[in-house]
């Protein structure tokens, strides 16, 4: 008779859908998997979702595993920054926030002065507020929807939402706390001097508690195994935000790189000490495992390549060189740079540009803007690992021109796992580590999550980048100062 299988549920709850993997604790081995898609609703710097959404999505996607009733531990990674608010019943009384979200920017502008500046923000904090943070999104809310602020009885984030729902307990962790803006990475603690700050005003009382890193978040209730097909008293672990579950499922170590190249795009490492960047281009995040996450987000990036290929009816790799073309991709405004009323520009056309340039211009706008994000992370963490190479994640890494360029202007060695869903890996690897009380490294480790492709590096395109970042210093001012529509 064959051994019976310990089976673990990692959830990735991300922007545009929800996603499961069911994985063998000993192996590793995917036994199931499930995906359900989100409404995203919002028009010009709006983004919102329904929670009950994500919740749906999440029963969808466990039936569609077929072995739900099977699973020991579970644990879901979502979208960070969001904001959930709740009824004192726990319904939410109206859709959830997302990170891309930048309606609040005047109100992280109001915030950073009212703690004494971006330098205090860090040193207090870790980060300094931007439009995705969700502190600024409580700002937004208490000022412009103030009768759905004052019914609320809890604040949640998405993986929060979800967590809730499954075990009836109102908890978080220390990795998605650390992106609202109001959890101090140097005191592991909610800040008073933030709550209490008039554009925040926020009793504690209303934030769920915040776990250890894998201390449980509590067990499946009856209610959410009769919805979910979930067995009643099924380990959930703490979760956290998709950042640091695609860590997780990186077993990443301090010190190596990490391109996420998604719709939007995210650099970051693992830091065995805490960043306090004063210039708010690194956000200063605790990762999962107790150590720290440095990193810096784009708005535009596998989007804007696709949006420009759409333009020119091109295929998304059919790619000249930019022969000179600059392309400052900021269609959905900008986090970092932090522009959020910025718009996109290309600079450098002639009568004879080739579309296929400005394609090629696009792609390296991206790449070129996440490079300097790692420099600046480099210099306020423990430090990039100078023979590490660059690994690269999200939809875009399969891409062979996002390869090449990553490849050309890093001059780094370019690693690209096997692995395609990390966040709802890591998310996995977590729950395993709870209900086994081993380390994620471990399970990481075990479940060889870093295995893929080596690209050799070659020597860097120095004469690209100074280049383009001559042009984007000299163009910033315009594509801040777009006139409004008449």
């Amino acid at each position: 008779m064959a051994a019976m299988r310990t089976l673990v549920a990692g959830v990735d709850c991300s922007t545009q859908s929800t996603k499961v993997l069911v994985i063998d604790v000993d192996t590793g081995e995917i036994v199931g998997r499930g995906q359900a898609p989100h409404a995203v609703t919002g028009v010009g710097g709006a983004r919102e979702t329904q929670p009950d959404v994500w919740w749906e999505a999440l029963r969808i996607c466990l039936g569609q595993t077929g072995v739900a009733r099977d699973i020991a531990a579970i644990a879901v990674a979502g979208q960070q920054h969001g904001l959930v608010c709740l009824d004192a019943s726990g319904r939410p009384l109206r859709p959830a926030m997302l990170w891309n979200d930048t309606r609040s920017a005047p109100d992280a502008a109001r915030l950073v002065e009212a703690l004494g500046g971006a330098e205090a923000w860090a040193k207090r904090i870790g980060s300094v507020p931007v439009a995705s943070f969700t502190a600024t999104k409580w700002a937004w809310m208490r000022r412009l929807e103030p009768e759905i602020a004052a019914r609320t009885r809890a604040l949640r984030l998405p993986h929060d939402y979800l967590t809730e729902r499954l075990t009836g307990e109102g908890v978080t962790d220390r990795g998605d706390a650390s992106g609202t803006a109001w959890w101090s990475t140097d005191t592991e603690k909610y800040a008073p001097g933030v709550l209490s700050l008039p554009e925040l005003d926020l009793p504690p009382e209303l934030l769920p508690r915040v776990l250890e890193p894998t201390e449980p978040a509590g067990s499946v209730t009856a209610e959410a195994a009769e919805a979910t097909g979930l067995s009643v008293g099924a380990l959930v672990g703490p979760g956290t935000g998709d950042n640091m579950g695609a860590a997780l499922g990186l077993g990443l170590r301090p010190g190596m790189p990490v391109l996420s190249l998604g719709t939007s795009g995210t650099v970051y490492l693992v830091s065995k000490t805490r960043t306090a960047d004063p210039t708010g281009s690194v956000a200063g995040f605790a990762d999962a495992t107790g150590k720290f996450l440095p990193l810096a987000a784009t708005l535009n990036c596998t989007l804007a390549v696709d949006r420009v290929a759409a333009l020119f009816k091109l295929d998304r790799n059919d790619v000249a060189p930019s022969n000179g073309v600059v392309a400052l991709p900021y269609f959905d405004g900008e986090r970092t740079p932090n522009l959020p009323e910025a718009a996109a520009a290309f600079l450098g056309l002639r009568h004879e540009t080739d579309p296929r340039s400005i394609l090629m211009a696009t792609y390296e706008g991206a790449i070129v803007s996440l490079l300097d994000a790692l420099d600046v992370i480099d210099q306020c963490s423990s430090g990039v690992d100078a023979g590490a190479p660059l690994t690269l994640i999200g939809g875009g890494a399969r891409g062979e021109t996002w390869q090449r360029v990553a490849q050309r202007l890093s001059g780094r060695a370019i690693s690209i796992p096997d692995a395609t869903e990390l966040v709802a890996i890591g998310a996995g690897v977590q729950a395993a580590a709870t209900l086994r009380g081993e380390t994620a490294q471990n399970v990481a480790a075990r479940w060889q999550t870093d295995h893929g492709t080596l690209l050799e590096p070659i020597a860097r395109d120095a004469e690209t980048i100074s280049y383009h970042r001559a042009v984007r210093q000299l163009a910033l001012a315009a594509v801040q100062s777009r006139p409004e529509a008449s």
